[in-house]
């Protein structure tokens, strides 16, 4: 297999990931679903390791939508247990790898453990100062923009933000993901091209790759093709390349 030959010094600053095809890895495979959401897991160790080892400086991966409420229970908890598995098995190297973890979503939500375990991880990690790893849970982009709403007219309510004062930034610094890079790169995987209610704000302008293979399968060498990818394509947020 060819080797991809990346330009570390156009790498993009943020990297946002929707996991797809967990479930059709498994059917595909002959396994229970919860098999291939273990799979997935074991494909994502990888990419945060590579992630913070070539230089990324923010990770955002998609792990629990709100809308996933709706799977059967006995999926819903194979993910519950999988997520308290992945930070009891994963905090510590993460931790001396330097990586910061913030969670996006609503943990007040979710199972006791669960939440405890997010809140205790996002606590040891908060000086950390290298990759930046988002994990949205219990997340949707509406609800999140929602939420940013509602804080400004607080504040604007409590006269503490004039109305003329809400612009693009200020919306911005209420989101889950306030004084970070918008997404550079958003890569969804098992062929599917839709953003599926995934940081709808941060990825105005984000460049979108959509490769086939379902996550579980999901390598190295197809991240490092997607960045490729990215670094081949020309940014123009609604201007022009100066030979057009």
């Amino acid at each position: 297999m060819q080797t991809v030959s990346l330009d570390l010094r156009r790498l993009p600053r943020h990297v946002g990931i929707i996991m797809d095809g967990n479930g059709r890895w498994a059917k595909k495979n002959k396994l229970k679903v919860a098999m291939g959401h273990r799979a997935g897991t074991e494909a994502l160790r990888g990419i945060i390791r590579n992630s913070s080892d070539i230089g990324i400086e923010v990770l955002s991966l998609y792990a629990f939508s709100t809308e996933n409420w709706k799977r059967s229970k006995t999926e819903v908890d194979a993910l519950m247990s999988l997520l308290l598995e992945f930070f009891n098995s994963e905090i510590d190297e993460l931790d001396e790898k330097n990586v910061r973890i913030r969670i996006l979503g609503e943990k007040e939500t979710l199972p006791p453990e669960q939440r405890q375990a997010l809140i205790d991880a996002e606590a040891r990690t908060f000086d950390n100062t290298g990759l930046k790893l988002n994990i949205a849970i219990n997340y949707g982009g509406r609800a999140e923009i929602a939420r940013a709403a509602r804080l400004l007219a607080r504040e604007t309510a409590d006269g503490l933000l004039l109305p003329e004062a809400i612009d693009e930034a200020a919306v911005a610094d209420r989101l889950y993901t306030a004084g970070l890079p918008d997404v550079d790169l958003l890569i969804r995987t098992s062929g599917e091209m839709r953003l599926s209610n995934f940081l709808l704000w941060q990825c105005a302008y984000a460049e979108f790759v959509f490769p086939k293979k379902l996550w579980p399968d999901f390598t190295l060498q197809d991240y490092h093709e997607c960045i490729a990818q990215y670094q081949s394509r020309s940014r123009r947020y609604g201007g022009r390349d100066e030979d057009e």
